[in-house]
C-alpha cells in the first residue's frame, strides 16, 4: 500500500513540473503526507489547475463520508464498485518525491523513504470522487421548511492512490507500491487515453530507499527531519 509520501518542492518549481498552478492559497514542502488530509492534486476536470482534495476515496453513492479509501489496486480498478466510475470517468495526478514503508524488523517496524536518487518530482496514478451528502431536515425545519441539517456542509471531494506489483526495491519494503507513471504517460492517463497498460511497476533503475526517523509514524509531525537518513 501507500500509506504516506512527501512531496518537498517549492511552489514555482511544482507549478512548472506540471504545468498546472494552484487555484488558491500556498503550497509549501510537505514531509508527511497522510490519510484525512486535503493534498495536491491535479484532476481531468481541472488539468491545468492544483485542486487540494481529501486523501480516502469515498463512493459518489456512500452512505456517508466515512472510511475513505485511501489506495486502489491495479489489477481491478477499473471492476471494483467503489472505483469504476472514478476510473471511467474521474482520474487524478498525485504529485510527489518520495513515500514511506514499513519494514518488520526485531526492534518493531522501520520506516523507509523511496525516492528517486536525483530527487525528482514524479506523478502517481490516482482517481478522485465527489460524494453528496443527503438533504435531510429534522425537528421544527422538517415541518416548515427549513434548512436542511447537511445543507451548508457542500459536496466531498476526495482521491486515492493506485497501487500495483512492487519493483525490485520496494519488494524488499512492501509487498504493493503506489504507480508512478511516466512522464509521457501522465497526461494520457488524466485524458483517459491510456488504460490499465501504464498501470505497471516503474523500474528500479535511479531509485532509492534509506531508513527514516520513526517520528514519521505520527501523521501529526510534518517537518524536514523525517526526510533525513539515519
Amino acid at each position: 500500500m501507500c500509506g504516506r509520501y512527501t512531496l518537498v518542492v517549492e511552489q514555482a518549481d511544482l507549478e512548472s513540473r506540471f504545468d498546472a498552478r494552484f487555484r488558491e492559497g500556498e503550497f509549501s514542502p510537505r514531509y508527511n503526507m497522510a490519510p484525512g488530509q486535503e493534498l495536491p492534486v491535479i484532476t481531468n476536470e481541472e488539468p491545468e489547475t492544483f485542486q487540494r482534495l481529501e486523501w480516502g476515496l469515498v463512493p459518489s453513492w456512500a452512505d456517508d463520508d466515512s472510511g475513505g479509501l485511501i489506495n486502489a489496486r491495479a489489477e481491478s480498478v477499473d471492476e471494483k464498485p467503489s472505483f469504476e466510475a472514478a476510473y471511467d470517468r474521474r482520474r487524478c495526478l498525485v504529485p510527489a518525491d518520495g513515500f514511506y514503508e514499513w519494514v518488520e524488523t526485531d526492534d518493531g517496524k522501520r520506516p523507509y523513504r523511496v525516492t528517486f536518487e536525483d530527487d525528482r518530482v514524479f506523478a502517481m496514478a490516482g482517481l478522485w470522487e465527489r460524494w453528496e451528502p443527503e438533504t435531510t431536515q429534522t425537528g421544527l425545519d422538517a415541518f416548515g421548511g427549513g434548512v436542511a441539517d447537511d445543507a451548508e456542509s457542500g459536496p466531498l471531494e476526495t482521491f486515492t492512490i493506485i497501487t500495483t506489483e512492487p519493483n525490485d526495491l520496494v519488494s524488499e519494503l512492501h509487498h504493493r507500491m503506489a504507480v508512478i507513471l511516466e512522464p509521457d504517460a501522465e497526461r494520457r492517463w488524466l485524458s483517459g487515453d491510456a488504460g490499465r497498460e501504464v498501470l505497471e511497476p516503474h523500474s528500479a533503475d535511479g531509485m532509492a530507499a534509506y531508513p527514516v526517523s520513526t517520528a514519521v509514524n505520527d501523521p501529526a509531525t510534518d517537518e524536514p527531519s523525517l526526510v533525513e537518513p539515519l
